[in-house]
């Protein structure tokens, strides 16, 4: 298993969709948004997959960024190389770090390597490309090929050392043979060490990669939201909890590309809950958090997956932009969230009996504790938080507003709201 960079532990991770980021949807029209992303809290930028993509059975007018028509190229509709790398050295210099999504599992059916090396695909009992999995704009590669896998691993070192990348969002990393991923790593992290991000949920690939998808997660909460039990919640991240070894986590989020796109937005898949989901995914210890582009908008509509549809950033105010802000600096500025793979001393539901609140205390006893409050229904709730053994105050992070839990004051907590509070009476 190899060591993940330490300082990850306390990272928060922004997907960026470069097609619909901006009217040009282009590297050089993304730059200035670079340093409102850093303000808000985000230290690594993971772009959706910025290589060519192919012609021959292209869905829609611009085509899936997952169907790729050659690996050491960039997607003429974004730009160049030079603004490609242009952009990750302003990333570097903001102090963010890059990673870039990769797609090893299949090609776009007309990709350089169908002419140049036509046997690294498997082939149908007729002769021909296929893909197993139904996705009609792709081709299965042939990972029994030791040459594709070292043609593939010689492509992914072309964009750490000609662009000065800092790691892969690997796409459906599950369906790769894990040894595939272990050899990559191994020979990539001999160049510096990289961050590695597996859209998987098997725990075994903890083995080559830093953080693995919390699917789980994802339906379980949206599950709550339309009346489970918050019990469910406290098994899952007790489960969660064992994996968390040598700086190794889950990813946490409410939504991305292919929820936002498929599924629906966040609002059409929590109702009221979302913020509050939201909230809770970026606190969770264990966990990495995943905002997806918009998301501090709000991002209210369905983005279109092949075809362009603006995310509408110069409609107005960002009306979430301070609540993430908020949130993600907690995690990057307290020491709880970078130390919790030593430091264990968290729990979940202890603060009331009251089912329809969810709570986490994070760093009990310890100067920069935080607890988090979430009211599960659509009614107020009075919360009385003497006698839990906190400290004497605490302070509001999204309002500064100072609480103090010993003096048998009522707390009321909104409906479908969350609160949260770090310790103040030792700063």
């Amino acid at each position: 298993m190899f060591r993940s960079i330490p300082s990850l532990a306390g990272s928060n991770i922004y997907e960026l969709n470069v097609r619909q980021y901006t009217a040009a949807g282009t590297f050089q029209a993304l730059k200035p948004h670079l340093p409102r992303l850093r303000s808000m809290g985000i230290d690594i930028l993971w772009f959706m997959p910025i290589t060519p993509i192919s012609l021959k059975e292209r869905k829609g007018s611009l085509g899936s960024y997952y169907a790729a028509g050659d690996y050491t190229s960039i997607n003429p509709e974004f730009g160049t190389m030079e603004d490609f790398v242009s952009l990750v050295d302003a990333a570097h210099q903001l102090g963010f770090k890059v990673i870039i999504d990769w797609v090893a599992n299949h090609t776009g059916w007309d990709h350089t390597w169908t002419r140049s090396h036509p046997e690294y695909y498997v082939r149908n009992q007729q002769g021909s490309f296929y893909e197993k999995n139904g996705w009609e704009d792709v081709i299965d590669l042939d990972h029994q090929n030791p040459l594709m896998q070292d043609a593939m691993i010689d492509a992914m070192k072309y964009w750490v050392e000609k662009a000065g990348i800092d790691g892969f969002r690997c796409d459906m990393a599950m369906l790769v043979p894990l040894e595939f991923w272990i050899k990559a790593r191994g020979t990539l992290d001999g160049i510096r060490p990289l961050i590695w991000l597996a859209e998987c949920e098997d725990q075994r690939y903890f083995e080559a990669f830093d953080m693995l998808y919390a699917w789980e997660w994802m339906h379980l909460t949206r599950s709550v939201a339309h009346g489970g039990h918050r019990s469910s919640l406290e098994g899952l991240l007790a489960k969660y909890k064992q994996y968390t070894v040598d700086h190794k986590r889950q990813l946490f989020f409410t939504s991305n590309h292919d929820e936002n796109s498929w599924n629906g937005t966040e609002y059409e898949r929590y109702g009221a809950l979302a913020k509050s989901f939201a909230a809770l995914s970026i606190l969770i210890p264990i966990g990495i958090p995943l905002i997806y582009a918009g998301q501090e908008l709000p991002l209210m509509h369905r983005l279109k997956f092949f075809d362009k549809d603006c995310i509408p950033f110069d409609d107005g105010e960002m009306a979430l932009h301070s609540f993430y802000q908020c949130l993600l600096l907690l995690r990057a500025n307290n020491p709880i969230f970078s130390s919790m793979a030593q430091d264990q001393d968290w729990a979940i539901n202890t603060l009331t009996e009251d089912d329809q609140v969810f709570t986490m205390h994070l760093g009990k006893g310890k100067h920069h504790e935080v607890i988090a409050l979430m009211n599960l229904s659509a009614e107020n709730k009075e919360i009385n938080l003497n006698n839990k053994k906190l400290g004497d105050r605490y302070k509001n992070v999204f309002t500064q507003q100072e609480f103090y839990p010993n003096t048998a004051q009522y707390m009321i907590l909104s409906g479908a709201g969350i609160n949260v509070y770090e310790r103040s009476d030792s700063h």
